[in-house]
């Protein structure tokens, strides 16, 4: 268990997580968590969030979205309700 510091930052109150406690629960900068009160205690929980294919290529290098003529030809070979 860690110890920490409630600190403030500008307006805000603020407390850090150790990067040992992210790496353990895969979370990591921009990550979203839900806060509750649970018997007097504060909870935090990691919010699953349902990836979509955008979010999946969003980092990919534009250049490897390209269609390749492999893939043109693949596509005119479609021969029914394939799409």
């Amino acid at each position: 268990m860690a110890t920490i510091s409630i600190r403030r930052s500008g307006g805000a109150s603020i407390v850090s997580l150790p990067k040992s406690i992210l790496s353990t629960l895969g979370l990591d900068i921009g990550s979203k968590l839900d806060l509750s009160i649970d018997d007097g205690q504060i909870v935090l929980k990691p919010i699953e969030e349902e990836l979509t294919l955008e979010d999946v290529l969003a980092g990919s290098p534009k250049e490897r979205l390209q269609l390749l003529e492999e893939d043109r030809v693949w596509f005119d070979s479609v021969q029914g309700k394939e799409i």
